[in-house]
Order: structure tokens, then C-alpha cells, then sequence
């Protein structure tokens, strides 16, 4: 998808896409090709993709907000969230899962391909939860010569990487987030979930506001992030 100007995506499914006769995945769930000036993908849930990714994006900007992005038990995408030219880029409020068939074990990839000229190599990750079931890798993996990495209070859950930085901040990793059915993917916060209280307000990226605003309610529906003393750890708020 894509060809210029913005591409807007909102309250949608995809699945089960990619894979080939051949063994080999052909396709993504969704691919937004190079030329297009902005992708805004919000408010959806894209999972179970075959061997692609569940979001590939080559949009010169992306603004990736509070979406359902997972492999679940069977799927096995390469990456979950793939921002493989780099560019301008916002991922806030999602939850990412990488369940234990996944083609690679990073969960969201910024730059892989190489960042292309003539754009602004910035990458903000606020808010997020991701859990990665399949134990090793990267929760985050970006391409060195990236200009400016903002990492703030996400909730990483499992084992894998996280990056460091002057600008990775108040970010939790955990193996017990005591969420309330992680199971099945119910990713909202208990009383008794670490992290509470303990996000900071991120401030702006580039112009844009980088607090949270709204949760992801499924199926592909958002609701208003409620206000409840400081910021929670990740990309739900315990509500009062």
C-alpha cells in the first residue's frame, strides 16, 4: 500500500497473510511502500502473519498508536513492527507480542535495510507493553547512525534485549507483571502490577506530544487513557 501522500489505517484487521508454496514468506500483513509521505496505523489489530512481518513500513514518517500488533501461540512473523529505511517515526501505546514461532527473534526493528537518505532518523517507543513469549532477541533492535532514540516508560515482559541510552528512560523489564490474563492476552494493569505511577511525562518528539491518550480496546477500538496520578509503565493506565 501506499504511492505518496498519507496512508491512514484505523479500526482494521489483518491476518494470516505471507507465506508461499515455496516455504518462504511472499507477503506481509501490510506493507507500506517507500514512497508514501506518512503512515498512521492506529486503533488496529494485526496478527498471525506467516513468515512476513505483522507491520512493515518504508513510509518516509510513521505514527504507530495504540494497535494490537501479535503472533499469539501460532503465528510466526518475522518481526512484529518493521521500520526497515528508518524515518520519523512514533510507536506509542501498542501492544507487541512475539509468540514461539517467530522467523526472528527481534520484536520491533528500525533501520535493518538501511536508513535512507533525505529523512529525519528519529524514533520515539513511549508506552508500549511488549512481551516476548519466545524468550531470546531483541524487544528493540535499531540500526546504528539512528539520529535520535527516545525510549520511555514501556513495559517489557520476558526475556530479550532492551537498548541503553541517554534517552531510555523509566522503562521496566519484568518477568512477573502480574497483568490480568496475560494468557489470553489481556494485557491491563492489577493492583498488584508493578510499574505503577512510576512512567514520566515524555514530553514532545519533533513537534508532536508523546504522552498517551488513548488505550487499545479490542476488538480494533481504542478507549480515552484515564488520568490517575503519574503516567503507568506501559500501555495501560489502572484506572481509579
Amino acid at each position: 500500500m501506499g504511492g505518496g501522500g498519507t496512508v491512514l489505517i484505523e479500526y482494521s484487521e489483518f491476518a494470516r497473510n505471507g507465506g508461499c508454496e515455496s516455504g518462504y514468506g511472499c507477503s506481509h500483513n501490510m506493507y507500506i511502500l517507500g514512497n508514501t509521505n506518512r503512515l498512521i496505523l492506529r486503533h488496529s489489530y494485526s496478527h498471525h502473519a506467516r513468515i512476513g512481518h505483522n507491520v512493515k513500513t518504508r513510509a518516509q514518517e510513521n505514527y504507530i498508536l495504540y494497535n494490537r500488533i501479535m503472533d499469539e501461540v501460532t503465528g510466526s512473523s518475522s518481526y512484529a513492527i518493521d521500520v526497515p529505511n528508518g524515518g520519523l517515526t512514533y510507536i506509542i501505546g501498542n501492544l507487541v507480542q512475539q509468540g514461539t514461532f517467530t522467523d526472528n527473534s527481534s520484536i520491533i526493528s528500525y533501520g535493518a535495510e538501511g536508513l535512507s537518505g533525505g529523512r529525519t532518523h528519529n524514533l520515539y517507543v513511549i508506552n508500549n507493553t511488549s512481551v516476548n513469549d519466545y524468550g531470546g532477541g531483541q524487544h528493540i533492535s535499531i540500526a546504528g547512525g539512528t539520529s535520535m532514540v527516545k525510549v520511555t516508560n514501556n513495559m517489557f515482559i520476558g526475556g530479550g534485549g532492551v537498548p541503553s541510552g541517554t534517552n531510555v528512560t523509566n522503562n521496566l523489564q519484568t518477568s512477573n507483571p502480574m497483568l490480568e490474563d496475560i494468557t489470553n492476552y489481556n494485557y491491563r494493569l492489577t493492583a498488584n502490577s508493578p510499574g505503577q505511577n512510576m512512567g514520566v511525562n515524555p514530553g514532545t518528539g519533533d513537534g508532536y506530544a508523546l504522552s498517551p491518550v488513548y488505550q487499545y480496546v479490542h476488538k480494533t477500538q481504542r478507549e480515552n487513557r484515564p488520568a490517575n496520578g503519574n503516567l503507568d509503565i506501559g500501555a495501560y493506565e489502572l484506572a481509579p
